[in-house]
């Protein structure tokens, strides 16, 4: 039987399955930390500032964390194909704030505070829900359960802290607003997150030898969760809720 047990349990046992998982949540989460450092120097509020900083540093760590799970199976980092690149067609596809922006020295407007703050929300969401299907698969196993645990933690403050900030501009008369860009960025995610799944499951595929049923019945998946998220579960992305830590990325 296929399940999402046991496809984590067939990349976890094989070396280059393992070694393009662990390449791929290192880039993201390092790429993430450079981001967040570079809106960081950008944001003029120093407060928000602050707190964009320590989530950059967050996502840093986790990325050396990543890392280092390879080293300690004797793997390096292998590059990550572009098809396979979910921060990089999130920003293809416009959203959140393209590199050539945060590569400028001019401060960040409101707008674009607004952006970021949006497209942390959503993501953010997405990474809670993906480090913690991978916790209960892996919350047993020696190597990874303590880092995945770490990570779990800190999602749960980004996402208090992305809240946080949100409600308190909706607050401000930006609720109508921000909903909608919640909606918007919350329906683009999930059709990237559908075209990354694809890729990821062609790309274990090969790696792993897996039969053409056996690939077609997991691209069924992938694509019937689009269709279901597309329906339903977008919602759950772009609602606001109270945070479940108060000042979570707070001095």
């Amino acid at each position: 039987m296929i399940s999402t047990r046991s496809i984590y349990q067939e990349i976890r046992n094989d070396r280059p399955a393992f070694q393009l998982l662990m390449s791929i949540a290192a880039k993201g989460e390092t790429q993430g930390g450079w981001e967040n450092e570079r809106i960081a120097a950008l944001t003029g509020d120093p407060v928000l500032a602050g707190k964009v900083l320590r989530h950059g540093a967050d996502e840093t760590k986790h990325g050396l964390m990543f890392g280092k799970l390879l080293r300690k199976a004797g793997l390096d980092e292998v590059p990550v194909p572009p098809e396979a690149d979910y921060c990089m067609i999130l920003e293809a596809r416009g959203i959140g704030l393209p590199h050539a922006r945060l590569d400028r020295s001019q401060p960040l407007d409101s707008e674009e505070i607004l952006q970021y703050l949006v497209h942390s929300k959503i993501t953010e969401e997405r990474a809670s829900d993906e480090v913690n299907r991978m916790l209960r698969v892996f919350g047993e196993d020696p190597e990874l359960a303590p880092t995945l645990r770490v990570i779990a933690e800190d999602e749960i403050n980004h996402l208090s802290y992305a809240h946080e900030e949100l409600l308190k501009l909706s607050g401000q008369g930006n609720g109508d607003r921000i909903a909608r860009m919640l909606k918007a960025y919350a329906l683009a995610e999930i059709a990237v997150y559908r075209d990354v799944g694809l890729a990821f499951v062609r790309h274990m595929a090969r790696l792993l030898g897996w039969s053409r049923p056996k690939q077609w019945a997991l691209e069924l998946g992938v694509s019937a969760v689009y269709r279901l998220e597309r329906a339903f579960t977008w919602r759950r992305l772009a609602a606001l809720r109270p945070p479940l830590r108060s000042n979570a990325m707070g001095s």
